[in-house]
């Protein structure tokens, strides 16, 4: 980006990584190294500050968050049929994996997870969420995801509209579907764009987002701050690219190429409040593992993943495959980058609440933009 404290940072971590690389590579290693911090410590701040953990406790569920991502694909493949999805346990430490075959538990556990014995494989689950979504949902309705722990698809609805005749409807329709809960929520979703404030990261039109994460090429971020075609101005007001692909609703990403005079680093803008942070890779975090999130508007804010695969129903449309988090946001944060330690995981695109009372947050996952528009991430 044309900003350039952040670039100094990013460029000096580049290659104090680089220099530490080429002095290990002449040194004996040690024979007991210490572990190694699992993020910044502006990351691990807002951790602390957000989910109430001391350093030490947000370094060790890092490293756990992070083994439990690794076992997860391993105990999905094992369980085969009989996965009945997985989630992670802060208690534990541990990775959680729900099986409908006995059969299967002690395979999985050997891999390193808790098992819990369900009735509902994720296969079955996933196709009662996929009748949902042929349904035209009221207003009333928030969304509907599929969640593991109660082994069941679980309808949000909004509290004071939940006794509404249409969303009554939908919800004996939904019922009739599949195994599905009710659950309430105290707001419907909203978009988390915002009109022209000048001093952020990006503008198309009269709108403001952020930017979620660098591309070769470009950046991604959330589809409905702009359409395809549409011309993109930066943080200091001169032209800055072009939205190349956009989609919304349905989905909620987009795609954003760069003109000359910009460039991209695989860094998420700290905005002066913690240390711009390094992306390394796209690993996908289990449900229940901590993760943050950077907006133009309310910086850095940290809270945990409550369910995947979600459809949220907006004012606009209903939009498929999104994560739901327990992070606030505000207008302005759209399109901005939710991250799991060092591991990009989507683009913020709306939800309810604020960041003084709380609220609720879902993103769109970054590696669904990555294989839908052939992009490839740009790492450290």
């Amino acid at each position: 980006m044309k900003r350039t404290t952040p670039l100094r940072a990013a460029i000096g971590a580049l290659l104090l990584t680089v220099g530490l690389g080429a002095a290990a590579a002449n040194a004996a290693p040690p024979p007991e190294p210490a572990p190694k911090a699992s993020a910044s410590a502006g990351l691990l701040d807002a951790m602390r500050q957000d989910l109430g953990l001391t350093t030490a406790q947000a370094e060790e569920r890092l490293r756990a968050e992070k083994t439990a991502a690794e076992v997860e694909k391993a105990a999905e493949r094992s369980a085969g049929a009989a996965y009945g999805g997985s989630w992670f346990d802060p208690a534990a430490g541990r990775l959680v994996v729900a099986v409908t075959d006995r059969a299967e538990e002690a395979e999985v556990r050997a891999l390193g997870a808790d098992t819990r014995l369900v009735r509902h494989s994720a296969a079955a689950l996933d196709r009662a969420k996929a009748r949902l979504d042929g349904l035209r949902a009221p207003e009333g309705v928030a969304g509907w995801h599929v969640d593991p722990k109660s082994n069941s698809v679980v309808v949000d609805v909004v509290r004071a509209q939940r006794q509404a005749p249409a969303v009554r409807a939908f919800v004996d329709r939904a019922r009739a579907g599949g195994p599905v809960t009710v659950a309430e929520t105290a707001e419907a979703p909203r978009t988390y764009a915002a009109g022209t404030v000048g001093g952020d990261p990006y503008y198309t039109g009269n709108v403001r987002c952020s930017i979620g994460f660098s591309v070769h090429g470009g950046f991604v971020t959330a589809g409905h701050c702009g359409g395809a075609g549409a011309a993109v101005r930066g943080w200091d007001g001169s032209a800055m690219g072009t939205f190349q692909g956009s989609s919304f609703p349905g989905d909620d990403y987009a795609y954003v190429s760069i003109h000359s005079g910009w460039w991209t680093v695989p860094v998420v803008l700290g905005w002066g409040t913690v240390p711009d942070q390094l992306v390394r890779g796209s690993a996908e975090a289990p449900v229940g593992a901590s993760i943050c999130r950077s907006g133009s508007t309310t910086r850095w804010h940290c809270g945990t993943v409550l369910a995947k695969n979600q459809t949220v129903n907006y004012s606009q449309g209903a939009v498929h495959q999104m994560t739901k988090t327990s992070v606030c946001a505000e207008g302005g944060d759209s399109g901005g980058s939710f991250l799991s330690g060092d591991q990009a995981q989507g683009v913020t695109s709306g939800g309810w609440g604020n960041c003084s009372s709380g609220g609720e947050t879902w993103f769109q996952p970054v590696n669904e933009i990555l294989a839908r528009y052939g992009l490839r991430l740009h790492t450290a």
